[in-house]
């Protein structure tokens, strides 16, 4: 992990079902870019997530490349639910891939657990009743 100038940046790389994924996590002050590329640097689609006023729920966009539907575009939103904070996603996930898609998610969910800017609900809980 490097931070330069208030960007925290994370690279890994996971072997998952006979694939390898790459995942670089860029973490500013009120949003993160995540790209999760398969097998290549290839960049993919484009997405950004974030909550909409004034009933808080997540709107996604594409960006670059394909449609709202495309693989990657559940995942922003889920990751904007998780964080709390704007996501914008590149995903070069082949679309025809979804327990692919769902195993980069649950590795790059665990990934952002450990960095600290997914919040589990007990830490939520002992947070809000030390206050």
């Amino acid at each position: 992990m490097s931070s330069e100038e208030g960007a925290q940046v994370t690279c890994f790389t996971e072997d998952l079902h006979d694939v390898t994924l790459h995942f670089q996590i860029v973490r500013f002050s009120k949003q993160i870019y995540v790209w999760v590329g398969c097998n290549t640097a290839k960049f993919g689609h484009l997405y950004a997530a974030a909550t909409t006023r004034p009933d808080n729920r997540v709107s996604v966009t594409s960006v670059l490349g394909g449609t709202s539907d495309n693989t990657g575009s559940s995942m922003a939103r889920r990751l904007v639910l998780k964080t709390g904070l704007n996501i914008v996603l590149a995903c070069n996930i082949p679309k025809d891939s979804p327990i692919l898609e769902a195993a980069a998610e649950r590795k790059l969910v665990e990934k952002l657990k450990g960095l600290g800017y997914i919040k589990t609900p007990a830490v939520e809980a002992n947070t809000s009743s030390a206050q």
